[in-house]
Formats: C-alpha cells, sequence, structure tokens
C-alpha cells in the first residue's frame, strides 16, 4: 500500500509518536516534508481536516487528519480517500465519521479562521478526489479558484498542507507547511511532481492527502490533490490527483446540493 492511502491508519504511528515524547525521546516536528513555514495569513483557503472515531473492521476505532482547501463558501475539495467506509472504501452522502475543518489559520494556536464541521461529501466521478459540504458558510476568506487547464511538464507549482515532516513517529502538523514542486508526468487523472524548492526533497508526507498543488501567480488556481507516493522526505516522483477534468462536476454538484 502506498504511503499516503496509509493516512488513516498511519495514526497509530502517530500515537506511538506522542508516547515517545511522553517518555522523554524526541520526535520530529509536523510538516510537508522539507518545506518552510507559511507566513503568518498565507494560503488562508488551506484546509486542515481532523477525523476522529473513525471505525476499523474489529469494532475499535481511532483518530486521523487529511488537508484540503477551501473551494467555495461551504465547500472544501480533498483525496476522494479521506472518506470512506470500514473497509476503506471511499463512499458519498453524510461523512462516515465526526470531521472537522479548521480554515484560516497558519498554525494551530492562532485563534482566527474557522472551525467547521463538515457534514456531506462527494466522491468525484474520476481521480482521487472528493468535495464537501461545511455546515456553515466561511465568508470571509477567498476560495481558491480551479484550473480548467492542464498543467505543463516542467510548471512550478505550490503545496501548502497540514502533513508530517517525515514518516517517522508521523503526526499532523501543527503549523502550515509550504513548498514548491516541479510537474513531470501528466495522465489522465493525475499529475506526476517532485521536490523542487527549498530542496529536491520537498515533498508531501502523511496527513497531506488532499493538499492543494496551485499556481504560484497573483491569482493562485488548483492544479491538483495530494495523493499518493513514497516514504517522505523523498526526491523521487509523486503522484496527485488532477482537478480540471472535473471542474464542470465540481459546479454542478455544489449546485445540486445547496
Amino acid at each position: 500500500m502506498s504511503t499516503r492511502l496509509r493516512t488513516a491508519t498511519a495514526v497509530a504511528l502517530a500515537a506511538a509518536g506522542s508516547l515517545a515524547l511522553l517518555l522523554g525521546t524526541s520526535g520530529p516536528a509536523a510538516a510537508v516534508a522539507d518545506g518552510t513555514p507559511a507566513a503568518e495569513g498565507q494560503y488562508r483557503f488551506a484546509t486542515k481536516l481532523t477525523m476522529t472515531n473513525i471505525p476499523r473492521p474489529d469494532g475499535t476505532t481511532y483518530n486521523s487528519g487529511c488537508s484540503a482547501s477551501l473551494i467555495a463558501p461551504q465547500w472544501i475539495i480533498t483525496a476522494g480517500h479521506c472518506f470512506h467506509d470500514v473497509n476503506r472504501v471511499p463512499v458519498s452522502g453524510p461523512v462516515p465519521y465526526d470531521t472537522v475543518a479548521t480554515i484560516g489559520r497558519t498554525d494551530d494556536a492562532d485563534t482566527n479562521g474557522h472551525v467547521v464541521h463538515v457534514i456531506e461529501d462527494y466522491q468525484a466521478p474520476a481521480g482521487d478526489i472528493s468535495i464537501a459540504k461545511l455546515a456553515e458558510p466561511v465568508r470571509d476568506i477567498r476560495p481558491l479558484a480551479l484550473s480548467r487547464t492542464a498543467p505543463e511538464i516542467g510548471e512550478i507549482v505550490r503545496i501548502a498542507g497540514w502533513g508530517s515532516l517525515s514518516d517517522v513517529n508521523a503526526k499532523p502538523a501543527t503549523h502550515l507547511q509550504t513548498g514548491e514542486m516541479k510537474v513531470t508526468a501528466v495522465a489522465d487523472t493525475t499529475v506526476g511532481v517532485v521536490g523542487y524548492a527549498p530542496k529536491p526533497t520537498t515533498s508531501g508526507c502523511l496527513y497531506d492527502s488532499g493538499a492543494p498543488y496551485f499556481t504560484t501567480g497573483r491569482l493562485p488556481r488548483l492544479v491538483s490533490l495530494d495523493s499518493n507516493g513514497p516514504a517522505c522526505p523523498h526526491d523521487q516522483q509523486e503522484t496527485t490527483a488532477r482537478v480540471d477534468p472535473i471542474v464542470g462536476w465540481i459546479h454542478q454538484t455544489i449546485r445540486e446540493h445547496r
């Protein structure tokens, strides 16, 4: 199973890391692997998802997290595999476990922004993507625009996510992290990227599932979402879910579920 698709089950590693800290051993800080801290107020559309009481087949539960983006006042977009049934099959409809979206904050210690429950999600017809409805709209943050065209090979895009610094003692970030990536491949439903800045090993990591990759111009546009990749940090190709083929479906789904 790929690293990023272990987003939810990896929470056991996070718990182990927390225990290690209590016992006096050190663990890595949490962030996009080999990225840099986002400045206060940067990328306010970037969203941290916290899931609790996710069921396992044996009847036990666990907690996990993903990254996402605000794309409309009452809607976010994330990886499709972030919402799944007890057998880890992606599902649409009422969210399958309690999910809270934190939007507009750069650090967990901030008191600005919004903390909103997620109430519904809808799986895209193609690619590892879902959109999810918030319990109430967020009107003071500009949503991230959607790209209607495919990225070009060699194009530089930026990631902003709440993932871990590495797969070791993985835990969700406490501060939003960012970095630049270079597009290396474009397929029907995916976009391949590799680290560009600040390091060739800048990469998505556990809990970055659904983190946005967006253009770096004056008006950023969402190109793709973090889906899966090798153990992080790494300098290999990361697989992201391409957004432009499903823009029409996104707008239609939002209209149908106002």
